[in-house]
């Protein structure tokens, strides 16, 4: 699939990259190429080929679920300028 100078503008403006106009030529390779790849891998036989998350089969290594620190909620929120009911409060940023 070939990327035209429109196409390749079209989508700078869509990621609001600044592209300068001697890089559109190469801009609109790179991106004819990547989609020429996606195509051909589209385009593989994959029926019958289990999805995996990792090529390895491999088995995560998981510590146990113990808590490693005491709770220090009071002495941490002795110095907040606003607390209330165990939360910290902060001022209204959004209207």
């Amino acid at each position: 699939m070939a990327l035209d100078k429109s196409d390749v503008e079209s989508i700078a403006h869509l990621a609001r990259l600044a592209i300068g106009e001697a890089d559109v030529p190469a801009y609109a390779e790179n991106l004819s190429n990547i989609l020429t790849l996606v195509e051909q891998m589209s385009s593989v036989d994959t029926r019958g080929v289990a999805p995996m998350a990792h090529p390895f089969e491999m088995v995560q290594r998981l510590r146990e679920d113990v808590v490693s620190e005491e709770n220090q909620r009071e002495h941490l929120q002795q110095h907040a300028p606003a607390v209330q009911d165990g939360l910290f409060l902060v001022p209204k940023v959004i209207e």
